[in-house]
């Protein structure tokens, strides 16, 4: 069973924390109430995992308690604190925790701090141990070298030296020219191409990596070759192992920064909330100000998701061909009150540019993010200048770029005469969270959400940058030759009403609640339906006329497509509109692209949703 050491200096918190652990099933080795005496029994008892309390009220705290741990014992520490200072925190980050545990906190998270904190210690000496083991074998491996002259067949076998040594390319399983045979023939250095595959004579396969030379004699003449191979099999799950790493850690900073916004968002709306229903006595002014508080949380939680979307490429896109030129100008007014009096704001449009393919509002919010950005570089002032360009690549040009193929681009560029960046810092710029900001100036995710609109509008984005010289942001999307979109689209006040019948197919209880009041109020009578067998029966027992359906687009039992293809073909005429937090069907996602289907994305406010209902029924 696992034993915990518990080192807090709290007697009741030691208690009961102590009574916890053993409800859930642990063994508390001892209780410290300081750090020396914590350290003296981490060191005696040698426990599975340690719980301290960053501060402790005498002698050493938290943080050097664990530093003099780490010294003698490979035990993990899991943090308890209810607050701390960042200096305070930056310490406890240099002993290498294994975990931190916030009060309060309930058995749950408890459990869960504890687990985490002895899974990413396995993990952590497991890593460790194959490093040991890596290191070891390596050090045994020896590259393999064949020679052979200009005769090429192995007297030993009498046989050709491709038989002996038969590679082959990895995906197309083409035979690969010896590059012992290439050296003679060509009477210069080969190079095996990438992905390259031995087949030993057991008929096991290995990556390898190799070359080969020509061997010459006094006279210059080619007599034979030297081949140098690798067995790169190992340096492959390294660099798969590296990519694990890096993931997991990008992963790691998404969820903490998700946590850390949705909290102060969800802190915000059940705070308020609270306050309303307590307190009678609040005046109507200070009524509306809690209610405007608590919707602003909900719009900053709707913009997170949408970010968070963007970055992984997942959000619903409406493109249209466009001229990026008209793009530029629209969002140019808004541009300059963003960045302040005190940058210069230009704009360098190519006159006959290409047209391309994206979504309108989304190549907007990337020029607002890069404009921000570029401000936040230019403190004391500068210049900003946002150009387009017709650009031709080819393929030494993209070779580099393995999302990059050789064509014709359109280029929206966005440059600064700011600070500039470290190559330290280009390397994270798109990584999510990640910020050079201080705390609340930022939430690392503006270039990340540009990263996911461009790369989901099928485009590439390159950024080129130098401490005191400014930074220049390259956005590439593939011109098309088709005619600018003009789509017309009915003029909707968001006020606008109607007496139509709507039916509401929602299973999320509060959702539908919500929106079957909203359409109400806009005056549609409403038909409201837990789910999809529900829907198709009122649409079945209904006599009138059905004018639109509203569903969700994932449900249990009856999905919102399956829905909607069943009242299509019994009511014709009926309209659909899909509704969703979800964003990965692949087939709305082309529907929507295609105009052939109308969604809207969750959260939505009243005003969106009579907006786009009213837009629907007065289509043509």
């Amino acid at each position: 069973m696992t034993s915990v050491l518990i080192v807090e200096d709290e007697r009741m918190i030691a208690r009961s924390l102590e009574m916890r652990l053993k409800i859930l099933g642990y063994v508390v080795a001892g209780l410290a109430d300081n750090g020396e005496a914590g350290v003296n029994e981490a060191v005696a008892l040698r426990p599975d995992i340690v719980l301290m309390d960053i501060t402790l009220g005498s002698g050493m705290d938290g943080t050097e308690a664990a530093e003099r741990i780490r010294k003698h014992a490979d035990i993990p520490i899991v943090y308890l604190t209810a607050h701390s200072d960042p200096a305070t925190f930056d310490r406890a980050k240099q002993t290498g925790p294994f975990g931190y545990l916030l009060k309060p906190y309930d058995n749950k998270d408890l459990q869960t701090a504890i687990e985490i904190g002895l899974y990413r210690h396995r993990m952590d000496r497991q890593v460790r141990e194959n490093e040991q083991w890596l290191a070891a074998t390596l050090g045994s491996i020896s590259d393999g070298v064949i020679a052979t002259d200009d005769w090429p067949q192995a007297q030993a076998t009498g046989k050709d030296l491709r038989e002996v040594f038969k590679i082959i390319q990895e995906q197309s399983r083409e035979s690969v020219p010896n590059p012992a045979l290439e050296a003679i023939a060509r009477g210069e250095a080969v190079t095996l191409p990438r992905d390259t595959i031995l087949i030993a004579r057991d008929g096991t396969e290995r990556p390898i990596d190799d070359s080969a030379s020509p061997i010459r004699d006094v006279n210059g003449a080619i007599s034979g070759s030297v081949l140098v191979f690798r067995d790169i099999s190992e340096r492959r799950r390294l660099e798969e192992h590296l990519r694990q790493s890096q993931k997991i850690a990008a992963i790691g900073r998404l969820a903490s920064g998700i946590a850390h916004d949705f909290n102060n968002i969800m802190t915000v709306i059940t705070a308020y909330s609270e306050l309303l229903r307590s307190n009678v006595a609040l005046t109507p002014v200070d009524r509306d100000k809690y209610l405007d508080l608590i919707s602003g949380a909900g719009m900053r939680a709707a913009s997170l998701t949408q970010q968070i979307l963007a970055f992984s490429r997942q959000q619903i896109l409406v493109p249209t061909v466009l001229s990026l030129n008209a793009c530029v100008h629209d969002i140019g007014a808004m541009v300059q009150p963003l960045i302040g009096e005190n940058i210069a704001f230009v704009i360098e449009t190519y006159p006959d540019l290409g047209q391309v393919k994206a979504d309108p509002t989304q190549l907007g919010q990337v020029i607002l993010n890069l404009a921000v950005n570029a401000r936040d570089a230019m403190p004391d002032g500068g210049r900003l200048v946002v150009a387009t360009a017709n650009v031709e690549l080819d393929k030494p040009v993209t070779c580099g770029h393995a999302d990059l193929t050789k064509g014709r681009y359109a280029m929206l560029s966005v440059s600064d005469t700011g600070i500039g960046m470290t190559p330290e810092v280009l390397a994270h710029i798109f990584e999510p969270f990640f910020t050079t900001k201080p705390v609340g100036q930022g939430t690392g995710l503006g270039l990340s959400t540009v990263y996911g609109i461009v790369k989901q509008s099928g485009g590439h984005i390159e950024v080129e940058s130098a401490v005191g010289l400014g930074t220049t942001f390259r956005i590439y999307l593939p011109r098309v030759d088709e005619r600018p979109s003009s789509h017309v689209v009915a003029k909707t006040s968001p006020a606008s009403r109607g007496t139509e019948v709507v039916l509401l197919v929602e299973d999320e209880d509060a959702v539908r609640q919500v929106a079957k009041l909203i359409l109400e109020q806009y005056g549609y009578s409403v038909l409201a339906a837990s789910d999809g067998l529900q829907g198709i029966e009122i649409s079945q027992n209904y006599a009138g006329t059905i004018h639109l359906v509203v569903t969700d687009l994932l449900m249990p039992t009856l999905s919102g497509r399956e829905v909607a293809e069943k009242l299509t073909t019994t009511r014709p005429g009926i309209r659909v509109l899909f509704m969703s937090g979800y964003t990965d069907d692949i087939l709305l996602r082309q529907d929507v692209e295609s105009s052939a289907a109308d969604f809207l994305q969750k959260p939505f406010t009243p005003a969106t949703l009579g907006k786009k209902v009213r837009e629907i029924l007065d289509r043509p």
